[in-house]
């Protein structure tokens, strides 16, 4: 059997997403249908829609959501109708090399659906990080749903991406700890991410640097003790000058851009660490950092993979910060609107407008 409801779908490159029919097929084997409650407007999926991530259109977007689960196939065990779930894109295989090695969170093998949702028409729909969730059902890997305890939909999807990824490159990449000094480059839903967790593990100084007032104020209610507006002033010396001389010990670029990331590598103290959690596009080059520095620095450069999070490990935590009211993931919330808004909240996106908007279904 299957369900016809509708959905946002990017038809062509560039083009304005389109409110249309889909069809969803009930749960085959390995698979979990379920009804989506929110889900958050992630720049991923407008990457999806310009052709940045690849050329497989149409798409069917929406990613960052939460939920609950209305059935599962035959041979799924470990997953109930009804619990409530967040949707995410690293569905652990437990036999790749990385997941042999007892390091999932890396695993190299992840898995969708089997089983392709469609168009009314019968055309297959690429469903955005193999989620899809821009409609009121969504077919996923049941690997994909992470049980977590029940909270607002609106909340608890954002750490199905963007939310996770910074509070990880904080928390599990950088390995931020008390007392240390944590320079965050973007002060978007990921850049204020981190520095939400940069503040979670304990560090004292957290310098937020951005072009944009706005996100700098939002930066502070997140908990940075210091902001750079790096169009008015050089964020290299502001850093340096709020540890004394020496620079963070950990610095997350949050853009996505090479010049950036080399103001995030000049940041940080010897043997620091610097995070990119920011995503390039594939023109970008790797800046021109001459080798004598890149070796006389010490520490470490690392590339941040959804945070570096384990989904089963770190979704029930994380909520259960939120619940005790030690995570404020309401705050990232700006606006909750309706599906067929979509397209205007891309454009408050890229005018910097809000952190999230989110799409919540009836």
């Amino acid at each position: 059997m299957s369900n016809r409801v509708q959905g946002i779908v990017a038809l062509g490159r560039g083009e304005p997403v389109t409110l249309t029919t889909i069809v969803v097929p009930d749960p085959g084997p390995g698979e979990a249908l379920v009804r989506v409650r929110a889900c958050g407007v992630c720049h991923t999926d407008l990457h999806y829609r310009e052709g940045g991530i690849s050329d497989n259109f149409p798409f069917l977007l929406g990613h960052e959501a939460a939920g609950e689960v209305v059935s599962v196939g035959p041979d799924v065990s470990d997953l109930q109708p009804g619990a409530f779930v967040v949707l995410n894109w690293r569905a652990v295989c437990g036999t790749c090399r990385a997941c042999r090695k007892g390091k999932p969170q890396y695993c190299f093998a992840t898995f969708n659906a089997s089983q392709k949702m469609q168009l009314g028409d019968g055309a297959p729909l690429s469903p955005a990080l193999g989620i899809g969730a821009f409609a009121p059902l969504t077919l996923v890997a049941a690997g994909q749903c992470t049980p977590v305890a029940p909270v607002k939909p609106e909340v608890a999807g954002l750490l199905g991406c963007g939310v996770m990824a910074g509070l990880g490159a904080a928390l599990h990449t950088g390995s931020v700890g008390p007392g240390d000094s944590v320079a965050v480059f973007g002060c978007g839903g990921v850049g204020s991410a981190a520095i939400a967790g940069a503040r979670l593990a304990g560090a004292t100084v957290i310098v937020a640097v951005d072009i944009d007032d706005r996100k700098l104020e939002w930066a502070r209610s997140f908990g940075a003790t210091h902001t750079v507006n790096s169009r008015r002033d050089d964020p290299v010396a502001a850093i340096r000058a709020a540890t004394g001389g020496f620079g963070a010990d950990v610095a997350i670029e949050a853009v996505g851009r090479p010049e950036v990331l080399e103001q995030a590598f000049y940041a940080r103290d010897l043997a620091g660490t610097v995070v990119q959690v920011g995503v390039p596009t594939p023109d970008m080059p790797f800046p021109a950092i001459p080798m004598i520095e890149f070796f006389g620095r010490g520490g470490a450069l690392k590339p941040s993979w959804y945070g570096d999070c384990l989904p089963s490990r770190d979704f029930p935590t994380l909520i259960e910060l939120y619940r005790q009211g030690r995570l404020d993931l309401d705050r990232f919330v700006s606006e909750t609107i309706g599906i067929g808004d979509v397209e205007e909240a891309f454009a408050r996106m890229g005018r910097g407008e809000v952190l999230r908007s989110v799409v919540v279904f009836d």
